[in-house]
């Protein structure tokens, strides 16, 4: 035995052999498609089979799985993972930060006053020696400001962008594959993948690796992500063996051998030459400056790595694109040119227009915020200058008569450039840009956390959103219900049976059939095996099955010697399970010919009975009257205990009419077409109908009772009959005895919202779903349109907020439709997984319960940090502005505000975005979309501590140098030694800040501001640094903050003014919001105003805007830098910003991303229609689970 093998099981290649392919060899086959590629296999190796045995591997038991082979498959043919581009680095982040326009003005600004404080002055010009010397330390401070600002910022986004790789890690290693190795059934991460797998393909899967069919199951998959085909391609080990990396399996299952992974396998040739080309182009665009008649050179593709990633030839890739992908390169480079304009112009408006449509509540509210308030401090910066200025040449040219010398010159330019400050100081202070910072934050922290709570959030404003549901469409089955099914009732041999029955009391042939019909008409990877510590047995595939496959255990039989005699391979046809069919059925052969077992929904399956075998095993007539019965004496009583009921039956297909013996039996046409389901599924002979019980979870009725009281309507949406969804319905507290409320089936429902031409009608929607509680029996397409018609209907106030669950591929359409959709962690497909925004983890129904809890918690943080923030802007910029219009000065200096404004923005939204969610946040109605961003109670908050915080600054500045008997510091010049008069005003407004932090920790007028507190360490401890950081600056600042060292009585009053705050505080509380007007906070528009207003905002963000606005929006800008985070989920593949972090291919082979932009600048030689690309028009063919314009990750991110 080789050492690299495992327990003899499985193969690896022996020490002293080669593989015989290599990784051109492989890639040559994928190369080929459709029967073609089977073909040239054939030719060449004489099949897959041995193509296996070349690659080391065997079909059945796979690869040994030993490290040391693994690690010889990574060096020979590369590993699963495409090398991500290297993150950003420090300088970089440095160097995006110093590009805010604000932060440049200041720099200039702060350069001419430092370059004028060393201008040699006369004698005359009436400065002394000390206001001299201290001229360059403002400059120099506010130099050192604007570092300190850029550094934090750079180090913020370091530490977000490293925190978020280290979650995309996380997420792309929760995705996992099937494969054989040793001979076991293994999952594991796509990631460890290698070329000689054997990799188990089923329904839902999204392939990680290229590979080719040793085995397939009526498998059909959806190539539209290399094809933009949306018709899905029929897949057979003759007819088209090739399966591609990146591409959806819709129905069916099989294995395939993995031929080629990472930068190897098509998903990874098209991101090699994807980033050969961003490069090029980068390239391209400096050698243009140098000579622009210089044609463009082609180069390195910096993508690859290792040395069986290097053998990747970027001139000799044609990756495979079912349809006309003969095109050269050199051509492709050609359209690229000529169309390069024009291509141009409409990604840009897909871009903008992509943005509008993902923008989420929270970001359109705080874009038209940011804009007022952006407005709103320039006009007071504006005029904060143009009244100094004026004021000053009034007195000085005017009133005093004086003329501008020579040697004036410096004195009255330095004067001008320090009003300057003061204004651009004001602009700063005005514009919340601590904002940005703490919605990242929020978002950040919470995500984080929610992972605890079982949820996996993919797309991150998908967690404020959650707070705001109002809807939740929700699966039974495994969300509301344990998922651990059992077999508690049966009806065999025309007896109804409430316990297991006695197998041996049971006539031999319905023995046989029973036990053969469930261990065949199963998926062979649907088991239960013996728990190890002697607990409930283990369900491993499909929970129904494992039902089924536990009923035979439990009548003392095995299902396992039946699978040994019949394998996967032997099966003549299956016809796996879908929505539409609701039944599975597959073909065997038989000495006398074919025998077809079928299972399905009950009253699906009897409807194609013509006999049912009786209690002698013996085929009787099964007539219309007799269906009846069965139904209403056994299905129905069922249902009504809340249990799933299943039919089992079978018929015989006879080669040979002498062999016939029954007339449930049939003949066989010489011209029997078996794909034609409809035709062999018919005319069948019951064999049983089983009750399988799903448990309703413990803690689900709590949870839906949180939610009515939360103001979010739960409706259950399932494939189960009508009874069994009632019974569960009202177990979990969906239904109530007394409600007047709506349990239809998917054919009702249909009947009821349809109009006289079959089209679904708005109106008649709306008068269903205000009621509907239960959608029974219902298709993918029935939810669909119920979350659709929902989402759009117009009937409530303000726009209902859906959040649905989904865990089947076809549940696609609803998990995009949908504000939020939750795909389960453990049943989901990768498909759902692909198509969400959170995934559940547990498969728990109280884990979104969670994700409101935390969306509402996001919600109100950024609400308290604004009621914070726009206290202190608000007081900030009118101390500012009435001290320049009266006393030729702001009584808090440039360097005291930029202070302010960076660390008390900083630390205090770092301290309010941290706190943890309490039970309180669901007794409350959601805010719904149309809900103002800051509310009455809010603004009364808002608009009372500015009132008191400006009579307590403005006291101290007009009679606090009498009150403390101090200098007076009021009409100091210009580089004046500080005053104990001004230092005493930027202390206390520093105290009044800090207490007014702890008030801002309640925004809906609670009392108690101080609970909950102790759970917030964070808070606590950002709060006494704060503290003792402005006694340390107050003491010691010196000229360098313009502070003068206070006495103890003076720090006494200056604490005792801000603990006042709390005080003053409690008197808002009391009161009544209703003085403040209600549309004081909001501006009511026209949808098409409001429209015209985000346009406007994208196109600042995008880049087309009116220059001047950027001032206005410096938050905003700051916001598209910070909340880069957001993006990180949704990275779409725009090659022309290929190196910022949030367009950055990703690490995982499975990641085909939206390529649609970089047609005209890749070698492609087809457009790969991507349809999870936000570029794709709306007419193009694609898959119809890609409805939605949205970029969405693939569930590996």
């Amino acid at each position: 035995m080789s050492e690299d093998q495992v327990d003899g099981l499985g193969m690896s290649r022996p020490r002293d052999a080669n593989y015989g392919l290599d990784v051109m060899d492989l890639r040559k086959i994928m190369e080929h498609h459709k029967h073609e590629g089977y073909e040239y296999i054939q030719e060449k190796y004489g099949g897959v089979l041995e193509l296996c045995k070349q690659l080391y591997t065997s079909p059945n038991e796979g690869i040994s799985g030993s490290p040391v082979d693994l690690e010889d498959r990574r060096k020979t043919f590369g590993s699963n993972v495409i090398p991500p581009k290297p993150p950003k680095t420090f300088l970089q982040l440095v160097w995006e930060a110093i590009q805010d326009v604000t932060l440049i003005v200041l720099i200039v600004a702060a350069l001419i006053s430092l370059g004028l404080s060393f201008y040699p002055r006369s004698e005359g010009e009436g400065s002394d020696s000390s206001e001299s010397e201290a001229g360059w330390i403002e400059g120099v401070a506010i130099l050192g400001a604007v570092v300190v600002v850029v550094l934090v910022t750079a180090f913020n986004d370091y530490q977000k962008e490293k925190q978020f790789r280290g979650l995309q890690s996380k997420i792309e290693h929760e995705h996992q594959f099937s494969v054989i190795r040793g001979g076991q059934d293994k999952n594991i991460p796509v990631g460890e993948i290698v070329v000689g797998d054997i990799a188990q393909v089923k329904y839902g899967d999204l392939l990680p690796a290229d590979g080719l069919l040793i085995q397939s199951n009526d498998l059909k998959v959806d190539e539209s992500s290399l094809t933009g085909e949306s018709d899905h391609v029929k897949k057979g080990v003759k007819t088209d063996p090739m399966m591609f990396s990146g591409t959806h399996v819709m129905e069916g299952s099989g294995k395939m051998l993995v031929t080629a992974v990472g930068v190897n396998s098509q998903t990874g040739i098209i991101f090699a030459l994807l980033g050969a080309s961003s490069e090029e182009g980068d390239k391209d665009k400096k050698k243009e400056k140098k000579d622009k008649n210089r044609l463009k050179g082609e180069e390195g593709n910096g993508v690859l790595s290792s040395d069986a990633d290097t053998k990747v030839d970027i001139d000799s890739i044609t990756p495979v694109i079912t349809g006309n992908n003969s095109h050269n390169n050199a051509t492709n480079a050609n359209n690229k040119t000529a169309n390069q304009g024009e291509e141009d112009e409409k990604e840009q408006k897909a871009k903008v227009e992509t943005a509008r449509k993902e923008k989420s509540v929270l970001q359109g509210k705080l874009t038209k915020l940011a804009i007022q308030i952006g407005y709103g401090g320039t006009a007071v910066a504006v005029l904060v200058v143009l009244i100094l200025i004026v004021k000053f040449c009034v007195i000085e040219f005017g009133i005093e008569g004086k003329s501008w010398g020579a040697d004036d010159t410096a004195i009255y330019i330095e004067t001008f450039v320090f009003y300057f400050i003061i204004g651009v100081t004001v602009l700063v202070v005005a514009v919340p840009e601590g904002l940005p910072l703490a919605v990242t934050l929020a978002l950040a922290y919470s995500v984080r956390k929610m992972m605890d709570d079982n949820n996996l959030v993919r797309h991150l404003d998908a967690c404020e959103t959650m707070g705001n549901a109002t809807a939740i469409c929700s699966d039974k089955t495994g969300t509301l219900t344990t998922n651990r099914m059992t077999v508690v009732q049966s009806y065999i041999g025309r007896a109804h049976h409430k316990s297991t029955p006695n197998f041996n009391s049971l006539a031999p042939p319905l023995q046989d059939l029973i036990v053969r019909s469930i261990a065949i008409n199963s998926g062979y990877t649907s088991r239960v095996l013996p728990d190890k510590d002697g607990g409930l047995p283990q369900q491993l595939g499909n929970k129904t099955e494992c039902a089924l496959l536990g009923f035979i255990l439990d009548l003392g039989q095995q299902y396992y010697p039946i699978r040994e005699e019949v394998p996967e391979e032997a099966l003549f046809k299956v016809y796996t399970f879908n929505s539409v069919r609701k039944s599975m059925s597959t073909v065997i052969n038989m000495k006398f010919g074919y025998r077809l077992f079928t299972k399905g929904a009950s009253e699906i399956v009897l409807k194609k009975c013509n006999y049912i075998l009786d209690c002698d095993g013996k085929p009787k007539p099964f007539t219309m009257e007799d269906q009846e019965k069965v139904v209403k004496n056994v299905i129905e009583p069922m249902a009504g205990d809340g249990l799933r009921t299943i039919c089992v039956a079978y018929k015989d297909y006879h080669t040979d009419s002498s062999t016939k013996t029954e007339d449930s039996e049939e003949i066989l046409k010489p011209d029997h077409d078996w794909e034609d389901e409809d035709s062999v599924v018919r005319n069948l002979t019951c064999i049983l109908v089983v009750g399988i019980q799903d448990p309703v979870r413990d803690e689900v009725p709590a949870s839906i009772k949180q939610c009515q009281s939360a103001g979010i309507t739960v409706r259950m949406v399932t494939g189960d009959n009508v009874n069994t969804a009632r019974s569960i319905a009202t177990k979990c507290g969906i239904l109530t005895p007394h409600d007047n409320f709506l349990v239809l089936d998917g054919k009702e429902f249909n009947k009821r919202i349809r109009d006289a031409k079959g089209e679904v009608s708005q109106e008649l929607l709306d008068k269903v779903w205000p009621d509907l509680r239960v959608l029974a029996r219902s298709s993918p397409q029935d939810k669909y349109t119920l979350v659709k018609g929902i989402i759009d209907s117009k009937k409530s106030s303000s726009r209902e907020v859906v959040a649905v669950t989904g865990d089947g591929t076809n549940d696609g359409p609803a998990l995009k439709k949908a504000d939020v959709g939750f795909a389960m962690g453990i049943s989901g497909t990768d498909v759902a997984k692909e198509a969400s925004d959170i995934i559940l983890t547990d498969d728990n129904f109280t884990s979104i319960v969670k994700a409101v809890m935390w969306g509402r918690n996001v919600y109100d943080s950024i609400a308290k940090f604004l009621q914070f923030q726009l206290t202190v802007n608000c007081v900030a910029v009118m101390v500012a502005f009435f001290g320049a219009c009266i006393i030729n000065d702001s009584p808090l200096k440039a360097i005291q505000m930029l202070w302010v404004n960076l660390i008390m923005d900083t630390l205090a939204s770092l301290a309010l975005a941290t706190e943890l969610p309490s039970p309180e946040l669901l007794k409350r109605k959601p805010y719904g979309r149309t809900k103002a961003l800051i509310s009455r109670t809010m603004t009364k908050n808002i608009l009372g501590h500015s009132i008191y915080q400006l009579i307590v600054v403005f006291v101290l500045l007009f009679a606090g140098n009498n009150l403390f008997e101090i200098d007076d510091g009021k009409y100091a010049k210009i580089h004046a030694p500080p005053s104990q008069h001004f230092t005493i005003i930027f202390n206390t407004f520093v105290m009044m800040t800090l207490f007014n932090e702890i008030n801002a920790r309640k925004i809906h007028g609670q009392r108690n501001i101080l609970e909950g507190l102790r759970r917030n360490p964070v808070f606590i401890g950002i709060w006494i640094g704060t503290f003792v950081a402005q006694i340390i600056l107050v003491q010691f600042g010196g000229t360098v903050f313009s502070t003068k060292a206070l006495t103890l009585d003076q720090w006494f009053w200056c604490v005792f003014l801000g603990v006042s705050t709390l005080l003053w505080g409690q008197i808002i509380t009391t009161i009544p919001t209703s003085v403040i007007p209600k549309n004081i906070c909001r501006k009511r528009k026209t949808p098409e105003v409001e429209d015209e207003e985000e346009e406007e905002v994208e196109e600042v963000d995008g880049m087309p805007g009116r220059r001047g606005q950027i001032l206005w929006i410096r938050g905003l800008a700051r916001l598209q830098t910070q909340i880069r985070v957001v993006n990180a989920f949704q990275m779409d593949f725009d090659t022309s910003q290929l190196d910022s972090y949030d367009k950055r291919s990703r690490p995982s082979v499975i990641s085909l991303q939206s390529l649609q932009s970089a047609q005209h600048r890749s070698a492609i030689s087809k457009k790969p229609n991507l349809a999870s690309s936000p570029e794709i028009d709306e007419g193009n063919n694609r898959s119809p689970l890609f409805g939605r314009q949205d970029s969405i990750p693939y569930a590996d991110e």
